[in-house]
């Protein structure tokens, strides 16, 4: 086996590192804008999208699903109860690039909802929950989501 020259060896190193760095780039710059911690695109340039109709809050994560984070079941059971509101509501996080993710609705369901970690889409359920309840229409419900998440 031939041994390195202490130059060879550093400079094998360094390559290796900058490799390592811009692999590490490309994979960010490539990566939704949620899994960056950026928020994708502006409001003006992604809609909301139309409610499905007959949508319903079935698929959001139950109570058993939260176990792990009781604080949260309130907040998942506003949701469940405004389904065609939150289907009408573009997350502005940056889930809606992932794929599966189509609205704020989607970001509460499955055992794996996306609302459980993630403060944007808790505090758009809070926001859409609170205006729902005191009779803001869908509409009112976008502006006001568009204003604070922008």
């Amino acid at each position: 086996m031939s041994q390195l020259s202490r130059r060879a060896f550093i400079a094998t190193g360094l390559g290796a590192f900058a490799t390592l760095v811009a692999s590490a780039a490309v994979a960010r710059a490539h990566a939704p804008a949620a899994m960056r911690g950026e928020r994708s695109s502006t409001p003006q340039s992604r809609p909301h999208p139309d409610p499905r109709p007959g949508i319903t809050g079935a698929n959001v994560a139950s109570a058993r699903q939260l176990a792990a984070a009781p604080a949260l079941i309130p907040l998942f059971d506003a949701v469940r109860a405004i389904p065609e509101i939150a289907d009408g509501i573009r997350c502005r996080c940056g889930c809606a690039d992932i794929p599966g993710y189509r609205s704020l609705l989607s970001c509460y369901e499955g055992a794996d909802a996306m609302a459980r970690e993630c403060r944007t889409c808790q505090a758009e359920g809070r926001l859409a929950s609170r205006l729902g309840k005191s009779g803001k229409s869908l509409d009112e419900i976008r502006a006001a989501i568009d204003r604070k998440f922008q």
